[in-house]
This record gives structure tokens, sequence and C-alpha cells, in this order.
């Protein structure tokens, strides 16, 4: 009983942690202080909001789904 319910909990910090570095590394993409060599800077800016939107958007259905 306690046991799952550490799990649960343990799988919903992971997953917070993942959505948190996904918007930073997404918003710092999209701001242009992280970049990738040999790529052009728009092309990471256009990533960087992907990155941001896409991470929303599944951030939100999984806490609909629950």
């Amino acid at each position: 009983m306690v046991g799952k319910k550490v799990k649960s909990l343990l799988n919903f910090v992971m997953w917070l942690t993942g959505v948190i570095v996904s918007l930073a590394v997404g918003f710092a993409l999209a701001d242009g202080v992280l970049y990738v060599r040999w790529i052009p800077d728009m092309v990471t800016q256009v990533a960087g909001w992907i990155v941001v939107l896409t991470t929303l958007i599944s951030a939100v259905l999984a806490l609909l789904k629950k």
C-alpha cells in the first residue's frame, strides 16, 4: 500500500522534472541563450518554441487524463 503511493509520488516528481527541464531547454533555445553549432539561429529558435509548445500541450493532456 505505502509502496504504491511512494512509487506514484516518484513517478510524478520525475514527470514534473522532465517538464521543467524541457521548458528550460526550450526557452533557452528560443531566446538564443542555448545554441547548437552549425545550425542557424533561426532553426534553433523555432526548435525551442516547438519544444515549449509540445511540452505544454503534453503536460495539459497528462493532467486532464488524471
